[in-house]
């Protein structure tokens, strides 16, 4: 019998596709997500450390009591936010796994979840694969604002999830209180369940902080938030990432998560807990990025591109439509990285429908001379 697509409209990610044509064209690559600096040198030598101290065997299967009991540290710090690590917090597999796995524990074949699009790309698939169905709300730029009356039309006797993506990725903006307040009403008033992506927590800018749901006492026992490690120690490989939830949602949660993956790289676990009791790791990602940020901005602008706000996480969205009105997105893309060295991706990749508004995104969690040649080729725009 032939294999049935559960996905026949998925193919190459847009991610893998930018980065294999940066690749083919000598492009510098701006586009996928992931820094091209190393990650600091005394995480390395903890995971060394752990390796030849014998750390080589399964880790338990919510993960090691030590790292778990360093995130708790973290929030409090952080947040203010007391977390049981023994009932809530479990370490996964990246940050997508934790996302798959709360999408799977939460949906069955009928049900629908709300997404606001531009949306990562991971969660339609997640939600289809359980033959749930996405139900999608537009953002609309420059500042993506939630139309929470929108949001609240949406729901159906159907729907069980809303996701959010806070701060979001790609479109750079941050939940306010009041949106937390309009999120919470909406699952309390149909009794929803909420996943948060907030694996950009810490990369906040220009004095704002970072609101999680977890710090929302409606929000908080009806709430599945995930994080990367990836994202805060410049080690994307290394696919290490948690979730936090109320412990009833995190019973069911480790349900399916021990039959996935079990459990998570030991060594590196090892490592992580260790580098995180220095806070000082952590709590200057947003000056170190918004430096970053300004940088690649300002040479953006000089090239004849508009820019959008850039709240937070490590993209730039810019407004081409200055510089080559009479193409698409993705057509822009393709054009600057062939034309004129540099890669990123057409924010249309973000919408099921690839609604156009001649956005592209650049990442600038780049070293300091990548950034340099990424503007001297762009000037060549003007």
């Amino acid at each position: 019998m032939p294999l049935q697509s559960k996905f026949p409209d998925l193919g190459l990610t847009i991610f893998s596709r930018m980065s294999a044509l940066a690749a083919e064209t000598g492009a510098i690559n701006l586009s996928q997500g992931f820094p091209d600096f190393a990650c600091d040198a005394a995480l390395l030598e903890g995971v060394s450390a752990a390796l030849q101290a014998g750390h080589n065997q399964y880790a338990p299967m919510p993960g090691l009591p030590l790292l778990r009991q360093a995130i708790a540290h973290k929030f409090e710090a952080s947040a203010g936010l007391v977390v049981d690590p023994e009932r809530e917090i479990t370490i996964t597999a990246g940050a997508t796994q934790a996302l798959y796995t709360a999408i799977a524990t939460v949906l069955r074949a009928g049900d629908e979840a709300i997404i606001l699009e531009p949306a990562y790309d991971s969660y339609a698939p997640a939600i289809v694969a359980q033959g749930a169905v996405p139900v999608r709300i537009s953002l609309a730029p420059p500042r993506f604002a939630v139309d929470w009356q929108a949001v609240a039309a949406a729901v159906t006797p159907r729907t069980r999830l809303i996701i959010v993506n806070n701060p979001n990725n790609p479109a750079t903006s941050i939940f306010s209180r009041a949106d937390l307040d309009a999120l919470a009403g909406i699952a309390e008033q149909h009794d929803l369940l909420v996943l948060s992506d907030e694996v950009y927590e810490h990369l906040v800018f220009d004095g704002q902080q970072h609101a999680s749901v977890l710090s929302h006492p409606q929000l908080r026992p009806r709430s599945f938030a995930v994080y990367s490690f990836g994202k805060t120690f410049h080690a994307t490989g290394w696919k290490v990432g948690y979730c936090v939830a109320a412990p009833a949602l995190m019973a069911e949660f480790r349900k399916l998560h021990q039959y996935l993956v079990f459990s998570v790289s030991t060594p590196m676990q090892h490592a992580l807990a260790k580098h995180l009791q220095q806070a000082a790791h952590w709590q200057g990602l947003a000056t170190f990025y918004q430096q970053k940020r300004d940088h690649l901005a300002a040479g953006l602008q000089a090239a004849g591109f508009t820019l959008l706000p850039s709240a937070s996480t490590y993209f730039q969205l810019v407004d081409y439509s200055a510089i080559r009105h009479d193409l698409g997105e993705l057509a822009f893309a393709e054009w600057l990285t062939r034309e004129h060295g540099v890669a990123s991706i057409p924010v249309s990749a973000f919408y099921a429908d690839g609604r156009d508004h001649h956005i592209v995104r650049f990442c600038f969690a780049k070293q300091q001379q990548t950034l340099d040649a990424a503007i001297s080729r762009l000037a060549g725009l003007r």
